[in-house]
């Protein structure tokens, strides 16, 4: 655990860098040229980095990525601070988010007893549900930039979860099910919409590794990384044997 002086010294001293930045006299105008929305695409990046760096990084990786994920919050608090109506600071994106991990830990900050983790997740959820008793769906915020494997999970995790039925299963063959068009064919009530027709049959996939345990959107990075592995290991080799 870090030193309590140090970190709130650390943390102060980035928000002071970033304040520099949005100076009006001795800023950088690129920064002060940003907006929340102008920023998306680089959390987008920054976070993809730091996906990659915990999965097949090193720990340099891991502290240099989170650390740039650390400086979008803190710049798009710095923002915020900053707007003519709404605004909001990094002390309050602080105090926010660690009064909402209280309330959903009750078993380590309340009164409540979780004797496994089946039980820690019932607590959370029953905490989370409090806090989102507006929401008028049961797939409201589920966010529509979540990579559609990940969304379709998450989707069918919610489904589940409102007391909803067996999904229907992928093919256990290579053939399409009788009432199942195959990749290249079209939906029945879609005619030439083959593309839609095998993204049915991608997304039974998909709900078929949600209940095997298994993250579609992680598998198929590791997949990916293991394919361009290999294809860099034949250009090499290719690289390498002389031509004739």
């Amino acid at each position: 655990m870090p030193e309590p002086e140090r970190l709130e010294s650390e943390v102060r001293e980035l928000s002071d860098v970033v304040e520099a930045l949005l100076a009006d006299e001795g800023g950088c105008e690129w920064n002060r040229a940003q907006t929340h929305e102008s920023l998306v695409t680089y959390l987008v990046e920054e976070t993809a980095e730091l996906v990659e760096a915990v999965e097949d990084g090193t720990s340099a990786d891991r502290r240099e990525e989170l650390g740039d994920v650390l400086y979008q919050v803190v710049l798009h608090a710095a923002l915020a601070a900053r707007a003519p109506e709404g605004r909001f600071d990094l002390a309050d994106v602080v105090h926010d988010v660690r009064q909402k991990t209280v309330r959903r830990h009750p078993h380590v900050f309340g009164g409540e007893e979780a004797a496994d983790v089946d039980d820690v997740v019932r607590l959370w959820t029953a905490a989370k549900a409090v806090e989102k008793a507006g929401r008028r769906s049961a797939w409201d915020g589920v966010p529509l930039g979540l990579p559609a494997l990940a969304r379709a999970q998450k989707i069918e995790a919610r489904r589940l979860a409102a007391g909803g039925g067996a999904a229907v299963d992928e093919p256990a063959t290579d053939e399409p099910a009788p009432d199942e068009p195959a990749p290249d064919e079209p939906a029945p009530d879609e005619p030439g919409d083959g593309e839609l027709a095998w993204g049915r049959r991608l997304l039974a996939a998909v709900d078929r590794a949600g209940r095997d345990g298994i993250d579609a959107e992680r598998a198929l990075r590791r997949a990916v990384r293991e394919r361009e592995a290999e294809l860099r290991s034949d250009e090499a080799q290719r690289r390498a044997t002389p031509q004739p």
